[in-house]
């Protein structure tokens, strides 16, 4: 291969990832990969560090063709699960009315982003244009857990072996903190809470009554 491993941009994943910061919205795949692409981007630092750091000896004998392709394809699903997100937060907050069904379909016709994938998409919010999220319509929750064993096992083996697959581990990650119910940010807020007095929501209250503690009186009693 005689093509460098720097890879550029052009700026649409930044902007695609500052919007979704102020919308709250999480495109943590796209973020990954214009990190990948920032960390490829200076070949003379990594050559350095691969002499100074080992490369782990793990190879993937344990993880299949089929297994990459499937971690793949769940993948894909997070990312445009968490794009089609940031397209309804936005046309919420601007009021544009957007139908994500035709968008899918726009996309299909022309886009670089063009992929018989989006017929499915556009299928799914046919069948229920006030779906909140992809991956609760039946099509894409069956692909997700059928992938899940498959998904696993490649960003395990990639993580032994010493292989850097961000956007992977990254729709993992998103995939099992949504799909628990409860978090340890629990934690996080309490300590919000303590350190800079920002209050905190309670289990045994509704949502959008805050509460805020003194912990140090609390820890001195």
């Amino acid at each position: 291969m005689i093509v460098l491993d720097a890879a550029g941009q052009k700026g649409t994943g930044k902007w695609t990832v500052i919007e979704s910061m102020d919308l709250g919205e999480p495109t943590a795949l796209i973020a990954e990969a214009v990190y990948a692409r920032i960390v490829s981007s200076d070949p003379d630092r990594r050559d350095r560090a691969s002499k100074l750091f080992h490369t782990p000896t793990a190879e993937l004998e344990a993880v299949s063709v089929d297994d990459i392709e499937a971690a793949l394809y769940a993948s894909k699903i997070v990312s445009y699960s968490q794009g089609f997100r940031l397209l309804s937060g936005a046309s919420e907050k601007h009021a544009w009315g957007l139908d994500l069904g035709s968008v899918a379909s726009l996309w299909r016709a022309g886009c670089i982003i063009r992929a018989v994938f989006l017929e499915d998409i556009t299928e799914a919010y046919l069948a229920n244009p006030r779906l909140e999220d992809l991956t609760e319509a039946e099509f894409f929750s069956d692909a997700l857990s059928s992938a899940q064993s498959s998904w696993r096992a490649v960003v395990a083996g990639a993580v032994e072996a010493g292989i850097p697959v961000p956007a992977y581990s990254s729709a993992l990650a998103y995939f099992d903190g949504f799909r628990s119910a409860r978090l340890p940010a629990s934690l996080i807020q309490a300590q919000r809470d303590y350190f800079g007095a920002h209050t905190f929501e309670r289990v045994d209250r509704p949502r959008g009554e805050f509460f805020h503690r003194n912990w140090e009186s609390d820890s001195q009693a």
